[in-house]
């Protein structure tokens, strides 16, 4: 049996056809992270679920909410935020997952929701936070934070790409080139 804060009792809701029972459950959840975005540690992840038995398992609908911190994605400066998504998934006996690849696993009368929990904020956390919409980010030149303030670099050119500077000059430089 899963002992965990988030595992469920569902021996009572699996003897009710098509009963249901709601569940609010609150705590952390160690090593929730993708890439550099990170659930602080001890961090509060909120779960708020009806559960429902049905022929074969229990449903699990709701909501979850955990926060988040990482690097600006342009300037490196400290970004937080907080995910909220919307989770429809289903449970049922652990000799049955394999046949339904899409449920998670019923531990005899108790739902485990860690996984469900893990999964659903994992893929909800964002891949490239930004400070602001209208991050500037750094200099390539000499690594100032344009946000704070213009540091005056001027890009430095890509030769490779020069022979397309005529297309950007306009019309004048189509009569320079005599086409």
């Amino acid at each position: 049996m899963p002992s965990s804060r988030f595992a469920v009792p569902v021996a009572s809701l699996r003897r009710r056809p098509a009963g249901s029972r709601r569940v609010f459950v609150r705590g952390p959840v160690d090593d929730l992270a993708v890439l550099a975005v990170e659930v602080p540690t001890g961090a509060d992840v909120v779960v708020d679920l009806v559960l429902s038995s049905y022929q074969g398992g229990i449903a699990a609908a709701g909501s979850i909410e955990a926060p988040w911190r990482a690097e600006c994605r342009r300037c490196g400066g400290r970004v937080d935020g907080s995910v909220h998504t919307e989770v429809r998934e289903r449970f049922v006996q652990s000799d049955q997952v394999g046949e339904d690849e899409d449920a998670y696993p019923l531990d005899g009368d108790v739902v485990d929701l860690l996984p469900l929990v893990r999964d659903a904020v994992m893929l909800a956390l964002p891949l490239a936070p930004l400070c602001a919409d209208d991050c500037r980010g750094l200099c390539p030149v000499c690594g100032a934070d344009r946000n704070a303030a213009p540091c005056g670099c001027e890009a430095r050119r890509d030769p490779r790409w020069a022979g397309l500077d005529v297309l950007s000059a306009g019309p004048a430089a189509e009569e320079d080139t005599g086409t």
